[in-house]
C-alpha cells in the first residue's frame, strides 16, 4: 500500500519568513545518492515528518510572480489556493513589522474556510520579544503562536505538534490490482491529452490548444497486452514567473501530487522546441519522487529530419538532464500515433527492473567484486571497510550499505557504486537509491 500525504500550506506576505519555516521543517535525506551534480533544483514543496505523521509542505511563496505592482492581488490568489487545496493552514505573520492591512486582507480570506488555521507571529526571538505579538490579537484569533523560524526554531515545537494533530488520515492507494500507474507530466500544449486520447483511442479529455486546458488529474484505467494500467493526466506545470492565475498554481500542485502516487512518469518534451529549462525542472520533480522517468519527444511528425536527427535530439537531452541519463528515449507523433505504442514496450522493460530484488547472497559477492576492483578511498588514514550491502526496497530499489563512516564515503565513489549496480545487475533504465549507514559497533577513526 501506498499513501496520499495531507497537505500543510504556508501562507503570508512577502519576507515574513516563509521559506526559513518551510526549510526548518523540509526532510533532506543526505544519505540518498544523487547520481549526477546539479539535480538540485528550486523547490516549493517538500515532504515532511512531525510526531510520525507525515505530509507535504508547500510553501505559497514559491509560486509568487515578480511583479511588485500586483503583489496584493497575488497574495489574495496564493491565499485562496492554499484555502482550496491544503488540509491545514499556516497563517505566517512578521512580529518585527507589526501587523499590517496586507495581513488583515489574508486574515479576512481566511475567517470564510472551515479548514483548521494556525496564526504564527515569526522573529519572536525569546520573552523579551514577546511583546511584539500583541499587536497581532486585533486579528481577533484565539491563539497567537510566537516562533522564531530562524533562531533555533523557538516554538515550532508547539506549533507543530497542533498543525499535525488536526491533519486527516492519509488516504491509501489500493495497489492489490497491481496497476502500473502512469503520469504523463509536461508543461502546457505538448501534447499530453492528445498522447492519452490516442492510447486510449477515444476522447477521454479534451483537446485545446490552449495552454492549461487540463485543471486536474484525471485517472483512466485500462488494459493493454493482458496487463493492468491506469492512465493519470496532469495539468500542465507552467513556469513559477508565468503562474499568476490561481486555478494555474492549482495545477502545479496537482502534478506534484500526481507523481507522489505514479510508478511511471511520460515526460512530455515538444520535437519542435526542444528541451527547455521548464523541461529539466518538470523531469527532476520526477526524478526527486524515484518513479521511471520515460522521456517522450512529441510532435515527431512535425520535424523535418535526416539520419542523424534522432541522436541530436538524444545527446542534446543527456547533456541537460545528466541525472536521467539513464530515462529511455522516445520520439512519436500523438496526432498521428506514430510509435505510440513503443511506450509500453519501455513501461514493460522498465517496471521489471523497477520491481526486482537482488538476493542478498549475490548482491555481497557483486559489491565485494566492484570494491575490489576500485578501493574506497581512505579516510582519516585508515582503509575504508565495508561490512555489508542489502536491498531494503523496490519502486524504487534501494540499497544500504553498512560501513565505517558515511561521511567519508566520496560522492565520486557513491557514484561508482551506483554505476556498477547498474550495469551488472540490471537496473540500468530505471532510478535507484544508494544510502550509506554506519555499521554497528563501528568507532569514530
Amino acid at each position: 500500500m501506498n499513501t496520499l500525504k495531507p497537505i500543510i500550506a504556508i501562507v503570508g506576505r512577502p519576507n515574513v519568513g516563509k521559506s526559513t519555516l518551510f526549510n526548518r521543517l523540509s526532510l533532506h535525506k543526505k544519505a540518498i545518492v544523487i547520481d549526477q551534480p546539479g539535480a538540485t533544483r528550486d523547490r516549493n514543496y517538500t515532504d515532511s515528518e512531525w510526531n510520525d505523521k507525515f505530509f507535504t509542505l508547500i510553501d505559497t511563496g514559491g509560486f509568487e510572480p515578480v511583479s511588485m505592482e500586483r503583489m496584493l492581488i497575488q497574495m489574495r490568489e496564493q491565499t485562496n489556493l492554499a484555502i482550496e487545496e491544503a488540509d491545514a493552514i499556516i497563517f505566517l505573520l512578521d512580529g518585527r513589522e507589526g501587523l499590517t492591512p496586507s495581513d488583515v486582507e489574508i486574515a479576512n480570506i481566511l475567517r470564510k474556510t472551515r479548514k483548521p488555521v494556525f496564526y504564527a507571529v515569526n522573529k519572536i526571538d525569546g520573552l523579551k520579544h514577546e511583546d511584539l505579538s500583541y499587536d497581532f490579537y486585533r486579528l481577533g484569533v484565539e491563539r497567537l503562536y510566537t516562533i522564531s523560524a530562524q533562531h533555533g526554531g523557538i516554538g515550532v515545537g508547539d506549533l507543530m505538534d497542533d498543525v499535525v494533530a488536526c491533519l486527516p488520515l492519509s488516504d491509501v492507494i489500493d495497489e492489490e490490482d497491481e496497476r502500473i500507474k502512469i503520469a504523463v507530466i509536461g508543461k502546457p500544449n505538448v501534447g499530453k491529452s492528445s498522447l492519452i486520447n490516442k492510447i486510449l483511442g477515444y476522447e477521454r479529455t479534451i483537446v485545446n490548444p490552449v495552454p492549461g486546458t487540463t485543471r486536474d488529474a484525471i485517472d483512466t484505467p485500462f488494459e493493454y497486452n493482458h496487463r493492468k494500467y491506469l492512465l493519470i493526466d496532469t495539468a500542465g506545470i507552467r513556469r513559477k514567473s508565468k503562474v499568476s492565475l490561481r486555478l494555474e498554481q492549482y495545477t502545479v500542485i496537482e502534478a506534484v501530487k500526481t507523481l507522489n502516487r505514479c510508478n511511471v512518469a511520460l515526460i512530455l518534451i515538444d520535437a519542435t522546441e526542444g528541451i527547455t529549462e521548464q523541461d529539466t525542472k518538470i523531469a527532476g520533480l520526477a526524478y526527486e519522487r524515484g518513479v521511471i522517468c520515460i522521456i517522450v519527444l512529441n510532435k515527431w511528425d512535425l520535424l523535418e529530419k535526416d539520419d542523424s536527427t534522432i541522436g541530436k535530439h538524444v545527446r542534446t537531452i543527456k547533456d541537460k538532464l545528466k541525472y536521467l541519463d539513464f530515462a529511455p528515449i522516445v520520439s512519436l507523433s500523438a496526432l498521428t500515433g506514430q510509435r505510440i505504442f513503443r511506450i509500453f514496450e519501455l513501461i514493460e522493460s522498465t517496471y521489471d527492473q523497477y520491481t526486482t530484488r537482488v538476493p542478498t547472497a549475490e548482491l555481497n559477492n557483486k559489491v565485494r567484486e566492484f570494491i575490489s576492483i576500485f578501493p574506497p578511498p581512505r579516510y582519516r588514514n585508515r582503509p575504508h571497510n565495508f561490512s555489508y550491502v542489502t536491498q531494503t526496497s523496490v519502486k524504487p530499489p534501494t540499497f544500504v550499505f553498512f560501513v565505517r563512516e558515511p561521511k567519508g564515503i566520496h560522492f565520486s565513489y557513491r557514484r561508482y557504486l551506483a554505476n556498477k549496480i547498474r550495469e551488472e545487475l540490471n537496473f540500468d533504465q530505471v532510478p535507484i537509491r544508494l544510502i550509506f549507514r554506519k555499521k554497528s559497533g563501528s568507532k569514530q577513526g
